[in-house]
């Protein structure tokens, strides 16, 4: 059967479809050799992207801030996420969208601005950045020494693939004995983690950093969740001290939703396990996604 080939995932590669495996970017491409592109990632549970408009609204602004103009429109672009998704059958998958810098067109200065910009999507089984294990016990934190690439650098809303200093907080993590870390920025104030934001709470008051990270989907899910429950919800510098000494700490991101904290820097949180407030919001979030919120039915008749 035609869907069995794409049973392990589904990519389009620059006007192609074709299976996850043999999906491939050229070793001249800007986009490999520089990290010149940028992606986003929407998730589909039962059936259901959740915050598509979101997720395509970002990943054009990401394309016009870094001057990136693929051959596809934003609806062309929906169509082959909703494609690639009815071509596998999945009905919880992860579900990527990358623009690349391309390649500079032969006999023209080596600049990007001479390259042709490509458009590589693909959709796969859901991808959970927390385990079962994690959701029980907490994700256990650090505040890496490592610090964020400040924004007045690389614009951080912006998403991106350079990962250096995330990846060196992530061995710092793995060297200390936590799961993920938190990087600071050089006035010493909380940015985000490996793909996630975070939030902290104290004295029953959620806050979360104003600048040095990406301006989330899931971080936007966490806003109107406290708006419905009441939970005031403050965005500023949050300095490292406030989330060492926080009552709770979690962090949120598409491929996990809303994950709660239990250590940080090996400070057992409460009674080692996530906290009320965390809790709360976390099942909120999943008991809305279940009744459809902000969701968009895949077409799985474009198979």
């Amino acid at each position: 059967m035609e869907q069995d080939r794409f049973a392990a995932g589904a990519a389009y590669v620059d006007g192609r479809y074709v299976p996850i495996a043999e999906a491939s970017v050229h070793v001249t491409d800007f986009g490999y050799r520089r990290s010149d592109v940028t992606y986003d990632v929407v998730g589909v549970t039962d059936g259901n992207f959740f915050r598509l408009d979101d997720h395509l609204r970002r990943f054009r602004n990401s394309m016009e801030a870094l001057r990136l103009k693929p051959a596809e429109s934003d609806e062309e672009i929906r169509t082959i996420l909703h494609r690639l998704v009815a071509m596998t059958g999945l009905r919880a998958a992860y579900v990527a969208m990358d623009c690349l810098r391309g390649r500079p067109i032969p006999g023209l200065p080596r600049h990007p601005l001479n390259a042709r910009n490509s458009l590589i999507a693909y959709a796969v089984p859901w991808v959970s950045i927390a385990t079962e294990e994690h959701f029980a016990r907490g994700i256990h934190l650090i505040i890496a020494k490592t610090l964020r690439i400040p924004p007045e650098s690389f614009d951080p809303r912006v998403k991106n693939f350079h990962w250096g200093d995330l990846t060196a907080g992530l061995f710092e993590a793995h060297d200390r004995g936590a799961d993920y870390a938190v990087l600071l920025d050089g006035d010493g104030n909380v940015t985000e983690g490996p793909g996630f934001n975070v939030f902290s709470i104290t004295d029953g008051v959620v806050s979360t950093p104003a600048r040095g990270g990406l301006d989330g989907i899931t971080r936007q899910s966490v806003f109107e969740l406290c708006a419905e429950l009441g939970l005031p919800c403050e965005i500023r510098d949050v300095p490292a001290d406030e989330l060492r000494e926080a009552d709770e700490i979690f962090t949120c991101t598409t491929a996990g939703g809303i994950m709660p904290v239990s250590r940080i820097d090996g400070r057992i949180m409460g009674n080692d396990r996530p906290g009320p407030i965390s809790t709360r919001l976390k099942d909120r979030f999943w008991s809305r996604r279940a009744e459809g919120w902000h969701a968009t039915p895949v077409d799985y008749a474009l198979a």
